[in-house]
């Protein structure tokens, strides 16, 4: 039964108002909030994503990324990104950033999906025993709506289709489909491996699961109706594509273990460019435990792009900022 697999316990606090498009507790950014290059991320390999316990062995033979921190554990370092030949620079365009807006993000939050719409974050957490699927305001960072998953269930990826939420597990095999405003659980679906990212373009959803590859899914049906390999310009796969989301016609995904993202042309599964965050968190906000950057959401109609982090206390919103190539 539907009603069997989650502990569907929503929470007792009362639906937040859509905040305005600026909330007046934002911070403003400064020149010195642009961060700059480092090297690009190629091959990161393996298909675990982020346990409590250790990862198992990455199954692609090329250069491993530092495997993932357990949790909970002392504040890691900040993570960083397999290096990329330094013929490959000139390639693609590469982007930092410049920060318009700081807001609050819980700390608890494992975030492994994240969705801004009608003036909401939605949010889905994992890790076993503490994965959830949550509504937030933007201005005070406090969680309005919450359903926990049962015990078994290490959530991930989100998106919104229409009036329905789906939500990705690890390890599960299983997919939760929910009324968007309720959270109501109407159904669920199985796949293939593991569950990663997720997002849609408007017509499909567009899943990702540790590999290279970016899958495509029947909205309604859930079958897959396709496929594409991610490659960069020489041909090699970049892999670990976690959280996803669609922007402007290109998935953004973040590379798991790194502060990079990675756009990705979804008809030929090509890297575009990439887009270094590195520092984006700063050190203060780093004594406490952190992971790493995982969270993209974009609100199409002020053309404004947000990104946080696993454990993050912060969530971001930036702006693009091209490096001279």
């Amino acid at each position: 039964m539907i009603a069997a697999l989650f502990l569907l316990s929503l929470s007792a606090c009362s639906r937040a108002e859509p905040v305005t498009e600026q909330p007046v507790t934002a911070t403003a950014a400064v020149a010195s909030d642009v961060a700059g290059p480092k090297t690009l991320p190629v091959n990161p390999v393996g298909t675990a994503e982020e346990a409590p316990t250790a990862s198992p062995e990455p199954t692609h033979p090329v250069s491993p990324l530092p495997t993932a921190t357990p949790f909970p554990t002392d504040p890691p370092p900040t993570p960083t990104a397999t290096s990329l030949a330094t013929s490959a620079l000139p390639d693609l365009p590469v982007d930092t950033f410049q920060i318009v807006a700081t807001y609050p993000h819980d700390p608890d939050a494992f975030t492994q999906g994240l969705v801004y719409q009608d003036g909401i974050f939605y949010e889905g957490t994992g890790l076993r025993g503490r994965s959830s699927l949550r509504k937030v305001d933007p201005a005070s960072g406090d969680v309005t709506q919450e359903i926990d998953l049962a015990d078994q269930y290490f959530g991930e990826g989100i998106t919104i289709f229409g009036d329905k939420l789906y939500q990705l597990t690890w390890q599960e095999d299983t997919g939760f489909i929910y009324d968007k405003d309720s959270f109501e659980l109407l159904d669920t679906w199985t796949y293939p491996g593991e569950g990663w990212g997720l997002t849609t373009d408007g017509e499909r959803l567009i899943m990702s699961d540790g590999t290279n590859v970016l899958r495509f899914l029947d909205p309604e049906t859930l079958d897959e109706t396709g496929a594409v390999s991610v490659t960069d310009p020489q041909g090699n796969p970049v892999v670990r594509l976690n959280e996803l989301e669609y922007v402007n016609g290109e998935v953004l995904a973040n590379i798991w273990q790194t502060d990079w993202i990675a756009r990705i042309d979804p008809a030929t599964g090509s890297v575009l460019g990439w887009i270094d965050l590195s520092g984006l968190l700063p050190a203060e906000d780093r004594m406490q435990p952190v992971d790493v950057l995982n969270g993209i959401a974009y609100d199409p109609a002020t053309d404004r792009l947000f990104v946080t982090g696993k454990l993050w206390p912060k969530l971001f919103e930036i702006d693009l900022v091209p490096i001279p190539r």
